[in-house]
């Protein structure tokens, strides 16, 4: 028994690491074989209907056509139509739900709930590295001013200096949203500062995976559900809000009632070890239920 998944990219790398964290989760949940194939984002919707679309036509048919982002959209639509498959729209798909078979989106973006939806906690994010954990490593992440949240270097200085306290070996990185100024202002000896330019792929879930402690910003809602792939403790940095609703400070303050995280460094240190959320692998397995298709 196969599966054939067409996954459509869309050059955004963080929205193409979840779609392959579903497949990743299907590889793990389905008792036959597997098989994906990326398409290009260079191939559009018009591409595949006019026949144009290179060895596309050449691939096996569909059973999963798959994508993460708005870019993706239509050439999947299209893909579905001339080849077949279900659909699934990873996130809210910014187009009738009605049009795809499924769409597996994060709570805090409140989709309807419809039979096609599959709710998730948090981005889908896939398995960190195993067996690489470090005692006494500690890892701070830092976002920036987003559409959600404002920013505060004195406050994010406060706070990471309070982490910086603990007898931990300290890595700070930014992204790309981080001001200039709240990384000179964090210029201390007793951390190490990683540019996100600098970084290897693979660089944040291999550390990831090795801290004890791991702190995200709050506005950086898919490194801080990424980081509950790991088995450190985790903490949320706050960060002032722009609007007084605001769904993804609902989403981490809901973290930080389960217990699951804190903003309070001692109860960030007495957090218990525990399992990943393992969020790509529930919501591939409730795909394939969905589809009465057998699973692990």
């Amino acid at each position: 028994m196969q599966l054939t998944i067409w996954c459509f990219l869309d050059g955004n790398r963080a929205h193409e690491k979840q779609s392959a964290a579903l497949i990743t989760g299907l590889r793990s949940s389905f008792v036959g074989q597997v098989r994906s194939f990326d398409i290009s984002t260079s191939i559009t919707a018009s591409n595949i209907l006019f026949g144009t679309a290179g060895e596309i036509p050449k691939l096996p048919k569909p059973d999963f056509l798959i994508g993460t982002g708005r870019r993706s959209r239509l050439p999947m639509l299209a893909a579905r139509h001339r080849f077949g498959g279900r659909a699934v729209a990873i996130n809210l798909p910014q187009l009738p739900f009605r049009w795809f078979d499924f769409s597996i989106v994060p709570e805090h973006d409140r989709p309807p709930p419809l039979d096609n939806v599959i709710l998730s906690q948090g981005a889908l994010t896939g398995p960190l590295p195993q067996g690489s954990k470090k005692s006494g490593r500690g890892l701070i992440l830092l976002g920036g001013p987003s559409s959600h949240y404002l920013w505060d270097d004195s406050s994010i200085h406060h706070q990471v200096d309070q982490l910086l306290q603990q007898p931990l070996k300290w890595q700070l990185s930014n992204s790309r949203r981080t001001p200039e100024s709240t990384i000179t202002s964090l210029l201390v000896d007793n951390v190490q500062m990683v540019d996100w330019r600098t970084c290897s792929p693979m660089w944040l879930q291999e550390e990831m995976a090795a801290a004890e402690q791991i702190w995200v910003s709050e506005d950086s809602i898919s490194m801080l559900f990424e980081s509950l792939q790991s088995s450190a403790q985790v903490g949320v940095i706050r960060v002032p809000s722009r609007a007084r609703s605001n769904k993804v400070r609902a989403a981490v303050q809901r973290l930080v009632d389960q217990g699951i995280i804190s903003d309070q460094v001692a109860e960030v240190a007495k957090q218990k070890r525990r399992e990943p959320l393992d969020q790509y692998l529930l919501c591939a397995q409730a795909l394939l239920r969905r589809c009465d298709l057998p699973f692990r």
